[in-house]
């Protein structure tokens, strides 16, 4: 997997794996690519009630808090000690029983992003420590470690001094625990052309940090008593899609969901003219790429951002898979909470700017948030001179 933070003139990339399995079969590699949009800074208000009848108070019961992911493992178990202090973070291994003699014996490499602890032990180098990707970056040149009577110390200064971090490295439960942060809140909206995989994607998501997952096309064929399927052929993809609008009018007012959309031309994601309330939230686009290698799915990416030829190019993120597997879904979800981290990071303040969005109606005014008392069918659109 490759992780982009990006504006459209520069790029840097940061190389990450996905979780190996026995004997796979041959599969495609997923890419991540983050298009870095300036918004505008602004503080959070709070969040507008529903304006909508549609009843997004019809969700059962059993839909009104997240349910424990059927993919969940154990935690691995550690064997270090970790603690989150102010602007710095701090590893503590024991290394009593590995007959260490001096601190000569002990080897720390570290840069911005990664950390490699190793020891040698009984005339063997021995690796305490791998962590390829931390949680964030750090200031590689300020690091301090010591030897304290059977433990290794690791002191570790961070660059996002406000930032908690959950663990040493970047995991899907660092990732899970660490992100809700820095989204306060806001929803996220999943769109793609398959409405299978935006669903897949978006319920592992919700349930790794506690969102509650919503699918659009569940809502709509329980209240209309009647399958997707059987809707387009006698209606057309049109309404399905003005339909879909109206849900997601009503979602826009919700806090802490993830939101799968359908996918396809019956989907209002793939309307340029339907993402008035889809900009409520953060957006992340699933699409498969016929490209076959990272560097083509990337600059394929950067076309379809640039060229803004199809709607979901107006979403926040852009999330590219060599194909699909519903075995790699927590990958994915995973690349999808690295981009949503990247981008939140990037603008501390683009969470902010959601709610103040949310709050004035989702007017369809993103990301140039015109003044209150804007009205986007005025005759001219011309914002007021006073606020």
């Amino acid at each position: 997997m490759l992780v982009e933070a990006a504006t459209m003139a520069a790029c840097s990339s940061i190389p990450c794996s996905f979780p190996a399995k026995a004997n796979p079969p041959q599969r495609s590699r997923h890419n991540v690519f983050i298009p870095r949009i300036p918004l505008l800074p602004v503080p959070a208000p709070p969040f507008r009630q529903s304006r909508s009848p549609f009843p997004a108070a019809s969700l059962p019961a059993s839909r009104l808090r997240p349910r424990a992911s059927v993919s969940a493992s154990a935690a691995p178990h550690k064997d270090y000690e970790f603690t989150d202090g102010n602007g710095e973070v701090e590893l503590r291994l024991d290394i009593g029983k590995l007959g260490i003699e001096s601190s000569r014996d002990v080897f720390v490499d570290v840069d911005d992003t990664s950390l490699l602890i190793r020891a040698k032990s009984d005339g063997t180098l021995r690796t305490l420590m791998n962590a390829k990707t931390l949680f964030d970056r750090i200031k590689s040149s300020e690091t301090i470690w010591f030897i304290d009577e059977d433990q290794l110390v690791v002191n570790l200064k961070k660059v996002e001094e406000e930032l908690k971090w959950p663990d040493i490295d970047e995991s899907w439960e660092s990732l899970t625990s660490g992100i809700t942060q820095l989204l306060m809140g806001i929803s996220v909206h999943i769109v793609g052309d398959s409405t299978d995989i935006n669903e897949a994607v978006a319920k592992e998501i919700a349930e790794g940090i506690g969102y509650l997952p919503v699918s659009t096309s569940e809502l709509l064929e329980r209240a209309t008593q009647k399958s997707l399927d059987t809707w387009v052929a006698s209606e057309g993809v049109d309404s399905v899609a003005e339909a879909e609008s109206v849900v997601l009018e009503s979602l826009s007012s919700h806090v802490r969901t993830v939101v799968a959309t359908l996918g396809g031309k019956q989907g209002a994601a793939s309307r340029f003219d339907k993402w008035q309330y889809l900009h409520s939230g953060f957006t992340v686009w699933l699409s498969v790429s016929d490209a076959s290698d990272e560097a083509s799915a990337r600059e394929e990416a950067r076309r379809s951002v640039s060229s803004g030829s199809v709607a979901y190019a107006k979403a926040d993120v852009v999330v590219k898979l060599g194909g699909w597997d519903p075995e790699y879904t927590r990958a994915v979800a995973q690349g999808c909470l690295v981009a949503l981290k990247q981008l939140t990071l990037a603008d501390k303040k683009l969470a902010g700017k959601k709610s103040l969005y949310i709050r004035l109606g989702c007017r369809g005014d993103w990301p140039n948030i015109e003044p209150p008392g804007w009205d986007p069918e005025s005759s001219d659109g011309t914002p007021p001179t006073t606020v």
